[in-house]
């Protein structure tokens, strides 16, 4: 994970200019389509970088491997006055966007273009090649979607859960909410330094699967 090599760093960047602000367009996207102008007028409908990267989520991805953008800022009560199911698209448009993008960065790979472009690839050692760049697009895209459905606020994953549990599921979820974020940072943080890495026992699986289909 802290391979910090030039063509990885470069790599990552440009994961990071692309997957984060087409996720989070998503859910600017969606939120806007469901009739909530706050993505637009908090200037978050948009696909420049610029205005979804949070600088120690950045930082986290081109040095591990692993960050987050800023979330984009909704009003559910607009967005439930057009659907009781809003929240729940306008939370799974960026997952879902990850995970499109992750699909055609893998089209080479399905049709073995890969190794055809190599010869076309700068070898330098400075610039990533372009099996390398599209491995790691396809790996953090895929990492990015898998981590934002664990059902933990403030994930997509919870807003998508709680929308499609009964009421009394809705209630515990309710009551686990304001200690999401805690939950999740021991999860990061303390699982592995106690010696148990629960996100990726967790995301590790299915992970390596998708990439097994989609990269080989």
């Amino acid at each position: 994970m802290f391979d910090l090599n030039l063509p990885t760093l470069i790599s990552r960047i440009f994961v990071l200019l692309t997957a984060f602000a087409v996720h989070e367009f998503a859910h600017a996207w969606t939120a806007d389509r469901f009739g909530d102008p706050t993505p637009r007028d908090n200037g978050r409908l948009t696909l420049n970088p610029m205005a979804h990267l949070d600088p120690m989520g950045s930082l986290m991805l081109i040095v591990v491997g692993f960050g987050w953008a800023k979330p984009v800022p909704v009003n559910p009560q607009a967005l439930a006055r057009r659907s009781s199911a809003a929240m729940m698209w306008v939370s799974l448009a960026g997952p879902a966007s990850n995970f499109i993008m992750a699909i055609i960065a893998s089209i080479p790979f399905q049709l073995g273009l890969v190794s055809a472009f190599i010869a076309f690839t700068n070898t330098s050692g400075i610039l990533p090649s372009l099996d390398k760049l599209l491995w790691e697009f396809v790996y953090i895209n895929l990492l990015l979607m898998l981590f934002n459905l664990i059902p933990l606020a403030p994930l997509d994953g919870e807003k998508i859960l709680y929308y499609l549990l009964p009421v009394s599921g809705q209630r515990v979820m309710d009551n686990i909410r304001p200690y999401g974020p805690m939950i999740l940072l021991a999860v990061i943080f303390l699982g592995p330094l106690l010696g148990f890495n629960v996100l990726g026992s967790v995301i590790g699986p299915p992970l390596t699967a998708l990439m097994s289909v989609l990269v080989g």
